[in-house]
């Protein structure tokens, strides 16, 4: 928070002077995203064709990278240089830390009137309100904790849902005797920390998940159950093909649409490359909570934080935000994504089989106290934390931390430094 406050304060000034120059059209939604797989691409054309028929032109600033680093990167440039977007995609604690400081805008008003406060989830409500103040439009609630498998591959090697992690480990042993890869991953940091946060809950339980990676309860980061998580993800890295390190996550699930590989440990945003593909839950591809995980869900959610444009272009902005809790919207789009809507009041009339899942476990999760930020995904903890953690969990796969006794200390001593 503090690191952005600082780089900012400077900025502040001429941010004021720029802006306006920066979009001369008021009537154009300009938008930082990182949404630039098949079936990302295909969500936000849904958003683009209903602010279309408002009158508003769309201007797109799409950055690479599934994980949204290098989109961050740039909006801190663009905001810097006070060529402030109408709206990003942002997550989580990065909305609290521009909102800090001082540069985002006021979406209260359009929020009481879509009745905001009522339909979404308090857990998005931390995230997306600061000091009373709405400065963010939440898009969706995405889920961590799923695998998603090829069912012709599943049908061939004989396979069943594994409800255990030595289910899914045997599972993935038969998949490598019939010759298929059997774990698709991308050698990509935020996508092995992605996948650990899934392994941490089915290791250590829904409490001991929330005490270590939200909490960040330093006795749970170093207690021998991190160490067993460890070794759970030393197991899997055993069953992924050589050619991983660096491949992006659109194409590591591609190898599960086409039977190359059995199964993909990744949110549900995978599920929309299977729509984009034409794919079907229970005929081509089939949807399980990682095992030992059920009942409890680790979230992300997008946000579309809104920035302190001059008034001129703040129309443009309301027209995106209403559009984006719109309720014909939020189920269009989700359907699509892969996510679930971010405001509790959509019917799952529209949604497939996991969709229909997906939203059922969100409601039972939020009931039940299981429903958690994703450490990997920037709703656990602070962006630096965050950010330590994905550094200890990549180098521990790609061999820089040998052991899980060192990945442990390494652990603790990076997100203390981190605080």
């Amino acid at each position: 928070m503090k690191t952005i406050a600082k780089a900012l304060a400077g900025s502040l000034m001429a941010s004021t002077l720029l802006a306006g120059a920066a979009l001369a059209q008021t009537k154009e939604v300009q938008m930082l995203h990182w949404w630039t797989s098949g079936g990302e691409a295909a969500a936000l054309n849904v958003l683009k064709g209903d602010l279309a028929k408002e009158g508003f032109a769309w201007k797109d600033v799409p950055v690479a990278g599934g994980g949204g680093d290098a989109a961050m990167t740039a909006l801190k440039a663009m905001v810097a240089a006070g060529n402030y977007p109408t709206a990003s995609q942002m997550l989580g604690y990065t909305v609290l830390d521009y909102a800090a400081a001082g540069v985002m805008g006021d979406l209260t008003e359009t929020a009481k009137k879509e009745g905001w406060d009522k339909a979404v989830p308090a857990p998005l409500q931390k995230f997306s309100v600061y000091k009373g103040k709405w400065v963010a439009a939440p898009v969706n609630v995405h889920s961590v904790n799923w695998l998603w498998i090829n069912k012709a591959v599943m049908d061939k090697i004989g396979g069943t849902e594994p409800k255990t992690f030595d289910d899914l480990i045997a599972l993935l042993d038969k998949a490598k005797a019939a010759g298929v890869i059997p774990l698709a991953l991308g050698g990509q940091s935020w996508q092995e920390a992605t996948m650990f946060d899934s392994i941490v809950l089915s290791t250590g339980g829904a409490e001991f998940y929330k005490k270590a990676f939200n909490d960040l309860d330093e006795a749970s980061l170093k207690s021998p159950t991190m160490k067993k998580a460890f070794d759970n993800l030393g197991r899997l890295k055993a069953y992924v093909d050589p050619n991983y390190s660096g491949r992006d996550w659109n194409l590591a699930t591609a190898m599960v649409i086409k039977g190359d590989a059995l199964v993909q440990v990744m949110g549900d945003w995978a599920k929309g490359e299977f729509v984009a593909a034409k794919k079907e839950p229970g005929k081509d591809f089939l949807c399980y909570r990682f095992p030992g995980t059920d009942g409890t869900v680790i979230y992300n959610s997008d946000m579309f934080g809104m920035f302190n444009v001059p008034a001129d272009r703040r129309a443009a902005q309301a027209a995106l935000a209403t559009a984006t809790l719109s309720k014909s919207f939020q189920s269009a789009f989700n359907v699509v994504k892969g996510s679930v809507p971010a405001r509790t009041d959509v019917p799952d009339t529209a949604f497939d089989a996991c969709g229909k899942k997906g939203i059922a476990d969100l409601k039972s999760a939020s009931e039940k106290g299981t429903l958690f930020g994703s450490l990997a995904q920037g709703y656990g903890a602070p962006p630096a934390v965050a950010n330590a953690y994905k550094d200890v969990v990549t180098k521990f796969v790609h061999d820089q931390i040998k052991t899980s006794d060192q990945a442990v200390i390494e652990l603790v001593k990076a997100i203390n430094d981190a605080k």
